[in-house]
């Protein structure tokens, strides 16, 4: 062989060598999903020195994505896209990427009605990664495989609602007195075991952000361990069969402090567990080495549920014309940006024994309120999604002991802040 032909040759091999070493790799590359409803799956994609993640679909049929690397999306059977409010997705590992893949309802629909229309029986989820220096796109696909939603499906929660098991959502209890049980009520895929703890947040803790509030499978594993901790109530340790639903008894009611008045969040923390369906490994990724517990992945915070200890005080006749006045906001100023871990706060009224914090869209009726403490209030991480709009408009209402109302601040607007959406990349 000539020389230069030799050498053009030895040029094109350590080309397309160095094109396979640079391709992003996913794990696990095909998971068994809930044909009749949500499924969530930890995801973990390596090698992406020099890539940024970008959108994601999922679809029925794949087709080249040249000039970009790897198999895209027929645009002709795509079922949706990724929501942002779902797209959980986070440096991890060595240059790897957790993704925390939220199939929600209406694309195992839109893929159940094409099986049935004689398709098959899998869809994928595509992810597409940008260059960060003007090469070629790549996109990397996951085969989802219809199923009943039972065993071999990924141990997932689609739905987690706390609640007292007698008496209103949010409880209001006199000092000193018990609080009722409550309990929790999950909806999941798959089968595994249930392992966590009961935490209790007294008056004065500083608040849990969205992130404490995740299931610890959800979390890259250099994240875990690292959230905020807070006195345990109970542990649990219960082994789910593939049933679709359980209710969880919460801790013994007589370790619910009441003695203190202020407001009380107890929490539901899950732990990662084993889970072959849906563990992630990192050295078939090219993310490092091992395997990630991925066991009671979700793609939400964990709800959070409130009582109230208010024995409140009489209003005080000394307080003249205190009464008539309107309560003064503090924070957030009028027609600030807040984001999903924002604090809400007022003076104290010396008329006021309790205080009830009001929320509505900016042109609409209330659409969420809350007792709250003489200190300001945290709301819940899903409260945007209440409200329905950016634009909001926030208030707080003063009240005796008895609940009846005694004074009220002006109503102030604000809005919800999202992170900006970074610029697209070409498209293959």
């Amino acid at each position: 062989m000539p020389l230069s032909r030799l050498s053009a040759f030895v040029a094109v091999g350590l080309a397309a060598a160095g094109s396979l070493a640079a391709q992003i790799r996913v794990n696990p590359t095909g998971v068994n999903v809930n044909a009749q409803g949500a499924t969530t799956v930890f995801l973990t994609f390596g090698g992406l020195a020099g890539y940024r993640p970008a959108e994601a679909f999922w679809c029925g049929e794949l087709m080249p994505a040249s000039p970009s690397v790897g198999r895209r999306c027929d645009p002709a059977t795509i079922f949706g896209s990724l929501p942002i409010r779902y797209d959980r997705a986070g440096a991890s590992g060595v240059g790897g990427l957790t993704d925390i893949m939220t199939i929600p309802p209406s694309v195992a629909r839109r893929a159940y009605q094409a099986a049935e229309s004689g398709a098959g029986s899998a869809f994928f989820y595509v992810r597409r990664f940008v260059a960060l220096e003007g090469g070629p796109d790549q996109y990397v696909a996951v085969t989802c495989r219809l199923t009943g939603g039972g065993a071999r499906t990924p141990l997932s929660f689609t739905d987690v609602r706390l609640a007292f098991a007698s008496g209103p959502p949010l409880l209001q209890v006199a000092q000193g007195e018990p609080v009722p049980a409550l309990e929790a009520r999950i909806t999941y895929t798959g089968t595994g075991r249930l392992v966590g703890r009961w935490e209790l947040v007294q008056p004065g803790d500083d608040l849990p952000t969205e992130e404490d509030l995740l299931t610890e499978a959800t979390l890259p594993l250099e994240r875990r361990g690292t959230q905020r901790r807070y006195p345990q109530l109970a542990r649990f340790n219960l082994f789910l069969p593939p049933e679709g639903s359980v209710t969880l008894p919460g801790p013994d009611p007589s370790r619910l402090p009441t003695l203190v008045d202020g407001v009380y969040y107890v929490l539901l923390r899950i732990e990662a567990s084993p889970d072959k369906e849906g563990d992630s490994d990192l050295g078939a990724a090219g993310a490092g080495a091992g395997v990630v517990r991925s066991g009671g992945v979700a793609g939400f915070p964990m709800p959070v549920l409130r009582y109230l200890v208010g024995s409140g005080s009489e209003v005080d006749p000394g307080a003249g014309n205190a009464a008539g006045s309107a309560i003064s906001l503090v924070a957030p100023a009028s027609d600030a940006m807040v984001g999903g871990t924002v604090a809400f706060s007022w003076d104290p009224h010396p008329a006021a024994a309790l205080y009830r914090i009001e929320f509505a869209a900016r042109r609409g009726p209330r659409v969420f309120a809350a007792l709250a403490s003489a200190s300001g209030y945290q709301p819940p991480p899903w409260l945007a999604e209440r409200i329905g709009e950016t634009d909001f408009r926030w208030r707080v209402v003063g009240t005796d002991r008895a609940g009846r109302e005694v004074t009220r601040s002006e109503w102030r607007t604000a809005r919800f802040g999202t992170s900006p959406v970074p610029p697209q990349g070409p498209r293959g």
